[in-house]
């Protein structure tokens, strides 16, 4: 198994891993009201997380944080395949901003005040979409 990066991904997969590592690493001494929090607000989009206690969907959102960010850096992990993992991931945080009330200006796709937390993570999509479509391309 041989290095992967390219140099021109550096970037993208640095700023996008240290802040999805950040994420990950915090989450994991979450407390028992930020863990309900998250919980609610994540199952008020995604019905099926219900079935998971707050702790449980904490933690399991903290591991797969880290795993990303660590593949993002790792450089041995293909660039379509990071790219794959994190257009995934951002894809199901813009889920969050499309289906949740109060994200967006009534009858339009640009946030709310309370909405650009998570509409900012468009930036992710363009980097996960950007990695898989270089590595793709680029044979």
């Amino acid at each position: 198994m041989g290095i992967s990066v390219k140099a021109r991904h550096l970037p993208q997969r640095v700023a996008a891993a240290a802040i999805i590592l950040d994420s990950g690493i915090g989450k994991l001494s979450a407390d028992e009201e930020t863990a309900e929090r998250l919980h609610g607000f994540a199952s008020g989009t995604y019905p099926f997380l219900k079935k998971l206690k707050p702790a449980q969907f904490v933690r399991m959102l903290a591991v797969s944080e880290i795993a990303l960010g660590t593949a993002l850096l790792v450089p041995v992990v293909p660039a379509a395949l990071a790219g794959a993992g994190l257009t995934a991931f951002s894809s199901g945080l813009l889920g969050l901003y499309v289906r949740t009330p109060g994200m967006r200006k009534k009858g339009s796709p640009f946030p709310t005040q309370q909405g650009i937390t998570l509409a900012k993570d468009v930036w992710l999509v363009g980097i996960g979409l950007g990695l898989v479509l270089d590595d793709l391309t680029d044979r």
